[in-house]
């Protein structure tokens, strides 16, 4: 599964920030069972590189699964020893973005500006994240997205609920990262799973 098929899939990420490796599985499976098709686990998180182990032996035929908040090339040769698929930045390191391509990895770098959109598309991101989009508003991205190349996805990640997702979809937004409003350290599995079906059920009404 490449990104595209994931997104068009399901188009919604998500940040299981936090999360510790005995109840990776778990959560993983509710995920998995409401329909995302890509998970991340953010490195720091209690011993990140085992729960992402996990998720790739037990679902990885099924979705993307990667790191979050990857600041170095090490962490992600790191992740990419783990079988993971995906590299997520806070931030736009062309190190890190190179260096995740090398890996024949996703990588989605974090950018708040049009400088740092194309400056990350030129290192070789597969694709942006618009980061933190509660100063990103849906207006902007449509500026963005009219300038920005075509086949390039921008993910709106950060402050994204059922309630403004549509705005975001009309906008041009590719996909959402969903963290807090989904999963927080130790919450029950029936809770994260209501938010799962929750959360697909609202992008299912943002898409028409």
């Amino acid at each position: 599964m490449n990104l595209e098929q994931a997104l068009a899939s399901c188009n919604l990420v998500a940040i299981l920030r936090g999360i510790r490796p005995d109840e990776v599985e778990a959560v993983g499976e509710v995920l998995i069972e409401a329909g995302w098709r890509i998970i991340e686990v953010p490195l720091n998180s209690p011993d990140p590189l085992k729960s992402i182990e996990t998720l790739v032996k037990r679902f990885g035929d099924q979705a993307l699964i990667g790191a979050g908040t990857v600041l170095s090339p090490a962490q992600v040769a790191d992740v990419a020893a783990t079988g993971a698929k995906v590299i997520i930045s806070p931030n736009a390191n062309p190190a890190v973005i190179k260096a995740s391509r090398q890996a024949d990895m996703v990588s989605l770098p974090g950018v708040a500006t049009p400088t740092e959109a194309f400056a990350a598309i030129e290192a070789g991101a597969t694709g942006i994240k618009a980061f933190p989009a509660e100063a990103i508003p849906p207006h902007v991205i449509k500026a963005w997205k009219a300038v920005l190349p075509k086949d390039i996805p921008v993910l709106a990640v950060g402050g994204v609920t059922p309630d403004n997702m549509a705005d975001f979809v009309k906008a041009g937004a590719a996909g959402f990262g969903i963290g807090s409003s989904l999963y927080k350290p130790g919450a029950d599995v029936a809770s994260i799973k209501a938010q799962a079906i929750r959360f697909i059920e609202a992008m299912k009404a943002a898409r028409g």
